[in-house]
């Protein structure tokens, strides 16, 4: 009789950083994989834009689906220009402007470029210290032509696209279509560039990644991501899946606050970007949420005798700073420590 012997594979352990501190996750020890159409599927906006809700309740049911799962989909038909992504890709690559090494920049949301306007003179007060100005990005890029308006008309594009895609997250937890309209007013909204030049021989040689292993911090990213590929992702069974770039779509991915609002039914899921290519990569994400002040707990429709609330009500932009301080408070201990190492490395005689 014969017998079959079945290798288990082993797993690494992955530290986390979170706004309650680390956290660990099993990561099996083989090589990432293609993602297949259920773990990252292409969901098709279209319904988004039809007057009958029935047509945004089956989208809504699609949405639901993936973000339960691997909190990853593609969507393509998604209403943002092509002319507007490659002109602020274009931007992003602007000759002279790159680096050797991996380069962002960013921008928060300011009320006098929202695509949808409101009086400058009737913010209100709980607001205003949410908003920061941030004319620094724009006064250090004025030098080239056009920056400003082409990163600015595709920041607004993609606010535009979040602002009717919290609705169908909101039918998709058996809210209200509008439960979100009245707290994304003056919403956490970073648009960020991001540049990633070509892999070195040494970095290839440390196993680099170009993005370490996190999450995302408010209610869902939107991810414009070019050909080169990168985007990885940890799926449920600790395996990193490569978010494999298609032509004509935008990644989508749930962030913590929208795992605390449902009750942790939708998952905020790990991922990275480690870049192999002979050529750079570039990338362009949108970080959408709440705004700041509004404070949230657990959304009605997650909870029940039998599932109460796991989570404190708190303000986005509280738990934002949580792991902001984390993080900073890492970065000093890190930064004093080398400060008190040995200048020399002190070699052993023979």
């Amino acid at each position: 009789m014969s017998t079959t012997t079945v290798l288990v594979p082993s797993t690494s352990k992955l530290e986390l950083r979170t706004a309650y501190g680390p956290v660990f996750r099993d990561v099996l020890n083989l090589p990432p994989r293609d993602c297949t159409p259920d773990e990252i599927p292409i969901i098709d906006l279209s319904p988004l834009y039809s007057s009958k809700l029935e047509d945004r309740k089956a989208l809504a049911k699609e949405i639901r689906g993936a973000a339960v799962n691997t909190g990853f989909f593609y969507i393509k038909n998604h209403g943002i220009k092509d002319e507007t992504i490659a002109n602020a890709k274009k931007q992003l690559l602007t000759p002279g402007e790159s680096v050797d090494v991996k380069e962002s920049m960013g921008w928060r949301y300011s009320p006098q470029y929202d695509p949808d306007p409101k009086p400058l003179d009737a913010i209100p007060d709980e607001v205003k210290p949410w908003i920061r100005g941030e004319d620094f990005v724009w006064e250090g890029t004025s030098h080239i032509p056009n920056f400003k308006e082409e990163a600015l008309a595709y920041w607004a594009s993609c606010l535009t696209l979040s602002r009717k895609l919290v609705q169908v997250f909101a039918l998709s937890l058996d809210l209200a279509e509008d439960y979100f309209d009245s707290r994304t007013t003056y919403p956490g909204a970073d648009g960020v560039f991001n540049y990633y030049p070509t892999t070195t021989e040494e970095e290839k040689a440390n196993n680099s990644v170009g993005l370490g292993s996190h999450t995302d911090l408010q209610l869902f990213t939107l991810l414009w991501q070019d050909m080169t590929g990168g985007l990885q992702v940890l799926n449920r069974d600790g395996q990193w899946i490569k978010a494999v770039p298609v032509e004509g779509t935008i990644v989508v991915n749930i962030g913590d606050f929208m795992m605390r609002l449902c009750n942790d039914i939708y998952k905020s899921t790990v991922h990275r970007v480690y870049n192999r290519s002979a050529v750079e990569r570039v990338s362009m994400p949108f970080f959408f949420g709440l705004n700041f002040n509004c404070v949230e707990g657990v959304v009605p429709s997650c909870t029940s005798p039998e599932n109460p609330p796991k989570y404190e009500p708190i303000s986005c932009g509280d738990w934002c700073q949580l792991r902001f301080k984390l993080e900073n408070d890492e970065m000093s201990k890190r930064l004093a420590k080398e400060a008190q190492a040995p200048s020399a490395v002190i070699v052993a005689a023979y």
